[in-house]
């Protein structure tokens, strides 16, 4: 066997028993088992969030537009390195107190608690099992691409073996030994692109020598507005480019639930800290590998094979099965939260919601398995047949998942109007309106992304939408103000104490130092 087989294997096993370790204490209770017991820390927290979010798209995807488009394709990492803060900071805080004292222990569950309609959670559940299986399609794919890559097996071989493995980890374990194999997986991810990039720019002579050479094959590659200049003047794809990553991950079941597993408000912090360390050493990296490709690899046929090849290229074998190691890592990191995320929504969202509502723990925690293994099995036939590419998978995922999502998940923690008309109005009409725009290629003849127009109907979905119906009741409307965590004093009533107390308090110091009652 080839030593590059022997790392790979010893790193599908370590996995595997990440999830063994955690499957007893994933059986004590379904909280343990979807949440984790909300118990994560801030660097758990964090580099599971990302390394869920950045999926099998950052090696494969991101690398083949740019392969494709050049510059251009930086737009969408220029979004996904602040992506992270603005998610934590506008959600982490109140979406974790929100969530516990609503007693929800899933994303879908969560909106129907607080919009206090149960077909806020039908809506949410269907349009989240359709677009999460065509998201954990994308990372399948991406999965036996580069599993083919290192081992030589057929895809469909390559496919099985290593969603096979994510399943058994996933099944197993649940929530914790999807957040601790993300955190290994993160660091793996960061070593392996950062060793490829830094070897690959050298053999380029850095940056500069980069853009020259692209500047001789073609010289709108270096443009602003891709290849050909085929987005010239289009800002409304540029912005909407830039927009999905930076505030779309707000809206993605399987990352929202990071929020709600935290130990407490108080890791939001560190996760920021964390995230924002983890995005700047790698968010870039894989779309400049994308544009050194074109130079060093022009006879490629696969854009999205661009770092798998560049890693046999330059590294020598057990190398090359260590950096192949961290696309799968990338691609198992997302893989097995939506897969975890999906059968959370089956078994809580409809299940034990619709079916069986007094279902016994065991049972939850069994069905939740069942349901995981039954996504995953789908996922394997589905992905067999190679749907699209995984940038456009993830693309149409991510932006559908995002518009339906966002806003609703914004507005429950920061409008006391927003109720389930205005829901229902922004799910149905900013997930419409992705697939509608993507689906009829109005982008082209728009000039407008497809995420952009899907986010402007939501909103307005939103606001019009919450003049309509019931008000939210009066107990939402107090957890809502809870869930602020705004101080119980008004800030301008406890300056006015602190200015009027403080000539009492020098008054009081003076009197006690006089005494020698307090030394200075």
């Amino acid at each position: 066997m080839k030593s590059d087989m022997i790392v790979f294997i010893i790193y599908l096993l370590g996995l595997l028993g990440v999830g063994l370790y955690f499957s007893r204490r994933a059986a004590k209770s379904v909280d343990e088992y979807l949440l984790g017991g909300r118990k994560l820390g801030p660097a758990v927290t964090a580099l599971t969030m990302q390394s869920t979010a950045m999926s099998g798209y950052m090696f494969m995807g991101g690398p083949a537009l740019a392969f494709q488009q050049g510059w251009y394709a930086l737009w969408y990492a220029i979004g996904d390195a602040g992506g992270s803060i603005v998610n934590l900071s506008v959600l982490g805080k109140r979406m974790r107190r929100m969530s516990e004292m609503l007693g929800a222990l899933s994303p879908i569950e969560y909106l129907e608690k607080r919009y206090e309609s149960p077909a806020v959670r039908v809506v949410g559940s269907i349009i989240s099992i359709i677009f999460l299986f065509a998201y954990v399609f994308a990372q399948f794919i991406a999965s036996g691409k580069a599993l083919a890559t290192l081992t030589g097996l057929s895809y469909q071989t390559a496919l099985i073996l290593g969603v096979g493995v994510i399943i058994i980890y996933t099944v197993t374990g649940g929530y914790l030994a999807v957040a601790w194999t993300d955190f290994i997986q993160g660091i793996i991810m960061v070593v392996g692109v950062a060793a490829i990039f830094f070897i690959a720019l050298i053999h380029v002579g850095g940056l500069s020598a980069l853009n020259e050479k692209l500047a001789t094959i073609d010289i709108t590659y270096l443009s602003i507005w891709g290849k050909d200049l085929a987005y010239y003047g289009q800002w409304g794809v540029v912005l909407g480019a830039i927009l999905i990553y930076s505030i779309g991950y707000m809206g993605l079941p399987h990352v929202v639930v990071r929020h709600m597993s935290m130990k407490n408000t108080k890791t939001v912090k560190g996760a920021i800290l964390w995230s924002a360390l983890w995005n700047q050493m790698f968010v870039f990296t894989p779309y400049i590998l994308g544009l050194i490709g074109i130079i060093m690899l022009p006879n490629l046929t696969d854009p999205e094979m661009v770092i798998p090849t560049l890693a046999y290229t330059f590294f020598p074998g057990i190398f090359a099965a260590i950096l192949l190691s961290a696309v799968m890592a990338a691609i198992m990191s997302t893989s097995d939260s939506i897969l975890m995320q999906a059968g959370t929504i089956l078994s809580r969202d409809v299940y034990q919601r619709f079916i069986n509502r007094n279902a016994s723990q065991p049972k939850m925690i069994l069905i939740s398995r069942l349901c995981i293994l039954f996504a995953g099995i789908i996922g394997v036939v589905v992905a067999i047949y190679e749907p699209p590419s995984v940038f456009t998978l993830v693309v149409f995922a991510f932006g559908v998942l995002g518009n339906s999502f966002l806003v609703p998940y914004i507005a429950s923690v920061y409008s006391r109007k927003a109720n389930h008309v205005g829901a229902l109005c922004a799910m149905i009409g900013g997930g419409a309106t992705n697939v509608i725009w993507t689906s009829m290629e109005l982008e082209g003849l728009t000039a407008i992304h497809p995420f952009l127009a899907g986010l402007s109907i939501s909103i307005l979905g939103m606001v019009i939408g919450s003049r309509f119906g019931r008000r939210p009741s009066d107990p939402i409307l107090k957890t809502f103000e809870k869930a602020k965590g705004i101080r119980q004093i008004p800030q301008k009533i406890e300056k006015s104490i602190a200015r009027d107390l403080s000539p009492e308090s020098k008054n009081i110091s003076k009197f006690l130092l006089e005494r020698n009652l307090l030394k200075e």
